[in-house]
């Protein structure tokens, strides 16, 4: 028998980026997946800009950017004729808040590719072929049965997808309905005779395709309603059938599909489990919640669940929390969740309305808050707020980005390269601030002052983020956890001994 830190259950996004964030704290960290080898298939192909502040702060940000695109345009047809066009985040450029104002377009695999690479820096592997046949739980952990082989781990977290063997092996549900929307039909194609410069729709009452090139490669990923056979029954896609979609419903000639790879059949379910944590077990990401696709966020909501369980498990394991800690894993992300199965409904609403109208799309989802900087944990037992500050983010909100400058050099600085590492920070605004830093265990917190002599607030931005002259203690996920006057010295000292 074979003993580790936390098992994690499934090599996606989400498993892998608990087992990244797992592993940069020194925790020891196995992470199995039944499949023989790597998935190669688009699936979800775009990341939010919250999900790239996560990879910001894994250091995977420059790989993840230099492998998609943003303001990818949406064409939309009838037959050859465009008939609108529209970049859904025209004008969103960087702030210095906000560094990251746009989703990505980026195949899956390749983001998975990029997590395991930097999991290999903490030389840790994915190790394939690695069946969970079951596990039992005890006071001192999980036995976990993988494959013929048994792993003692202390935790366990499931995170294989919406048929989840951990969710049905806890004797948890996905409670909640299968609307009557019809099933899509979803793979990756080559394309002659289409441009990769934007992404191609097509909607008639006939049914409707689009096709979206996939950036670092040759392919598109082909959404089409079902063909059907003569009783109406969904066929399985096919290159065939694909482009007997194409040419009825676009009917351009000349426009050829090849190359199928990935294929799948994607139908809508807005299920969620009602806890996720069982004992010394956890689910995140589709093991715990699906929904409509409807604004991409099923792969990023994954990656958050995991972002929000790794400092936590991190601080318990490594003695600097009570188990209690992880409880607020629930509680912060179970509300989270609700609110995804709500919005992502009434996206897919949204968009199926839209197409029935000439020059309607899928751009109908774009909302603000679909790029999930808004979402915020104020409800939480960790956010402490103080009544008589009004100004400035609140504790449990996302924590803002700004650019500062070292007062010695000169160089610049930004506070997400303050944030970024499995810590807290504690910004200190102001003078009055500097007596407090004495009080803080520098072993979990790095503290900074912004103001004369100390860390400069460049052009005033920290300021207007954050408000003047407070503690603002900043959680290893970049959510503040707590606000104080500069006058309250045992208030971090405090924060850190409840947890």
């Amino acid at each position: 028998m074979t003993q580790t830190d936390v098992l994690v259950v499934g090599a996606g996004p989400t498993g892998l980026t608990l087992a990244c964030d797992l592993a940069r704290r020194g925790v020891a960290v196995r992470i199995v997946d039944r499949a023989p080898e790597f998935p190669g298939g688009s699936r979800g192909k775009g990341l939010s800009p919250r999900s790239l502040e996560v990879f910001d702060d894994l250091a995977v940000i420059d790989q993840v950017l230099a492998s998609g695109i943003t303001h990818l345009p949406h064409r939309k047809y009838r037959g050859a004729e465009v008939v609108a066009e529209i970049d859904p985040e025209a004008g969103r450029v960087p702030t210095p808040d906000i560094p990251y104002p746009t989703g990505l377009m980026i195949p899956q695999w390749r983001v998975e590719q990029i997590l395991r690479e930097r999991l290999a820096d903490f030389d840790v592997a994915v190790e394939l072929g690695a069946e969970l046949r079951g596990f039992r739980q005890h006071a001192d952990g999980v036995t976990a049965t993988v494959g013929q082989a048994q792993i003692q781990a202390r935790y366990l977290v499931g995170c294989d997808g919406g048929r989840s063997t951990v969710r049905k092996a806890l004797g948890l549900s996905l409670r909640g309905q299968t609307p009557d929307v019809q099933l899509m039909a979803v793979g990756d194609v080559e394309v002659d005779g289409l441009g990769r410069d934007a992404w191609h729709q097509w909607f008639t009452g006939d049914g409707g395709i689009m096709l979206c090139p996939l950036p670092g490669t040759n392919a598109f990923q082909v959404q089409a309603s079902h063909e059907l056979d003569r009783d109406g029954t969904p066929l399985e896609p096919t290159l065939e059938r694909f482009q007997r979609t194409f040419d009825r419903v676009a009917g351009i000639p000349g426009v050829r599909l090849r190359g199928l790879g990935w294929r799948s059949s994607y139908r809508v379910n807005v299920r969620m489990v009602d806890q996720l944590r069982v004992g010394r077990v956890f689910l995140a990401g589709d093991a715990a919640h699906v929904h409509p696709i409807a604004g991409g966020l099923g792969m990023n909501s994954g990656i958050q669940d995991a972002y929000n369980l790794g400092w936590k498990l991190g601080l318990v394991l490594a003695g600097k929390a009570s188990s209690s800690l992880l409880d607020t894993y629930e509680e912060e992300r179970l509300p989270i969740a609700s609110w995804l199965l709500d919005i992502t409904s009434e996206r897919l609403d949204a968009v199926l309305d839209a197409i029935k109208e000439t020059g309607g799309g899928v751009d109908a989802v774009a909302i603000p808050e679909l790029s999930q900087l808004m979402l915020n944990y104020r409800w939480s037992r960790l956010s402490r707020h103080p009544a008589s500050r009004s100004g400035g983010p609140r504790a449990g909100d996302r924590a803002p980005d700004a650019p500062l400058r070292d007062p010695v050099t000169g160089a610049p600085v930004r506070l997400f390269d303050l944030f970024r590492g499995p810590h807290f920070t504690l910004l200190g605004l102001g003078e009055r601030c500097a007596a407090m830093f004495g009080e803080v265990e520098t072993d979990i917190v790095k503290p900074h002052l912004v103001g004369p002599g100390s860390l400069l607030d460049d052009g005033g931005h920290v300021a207007r983020a954050y408000g003047p002259d407070a503690l603002i203690l900043v959680r290893p996920d970049g959510h503040i956890g707590l606000v104080a006057d500069a006058a309250e010295t045992g208030s971090v000292a405090g924060y850190l001994r409840s947890l």
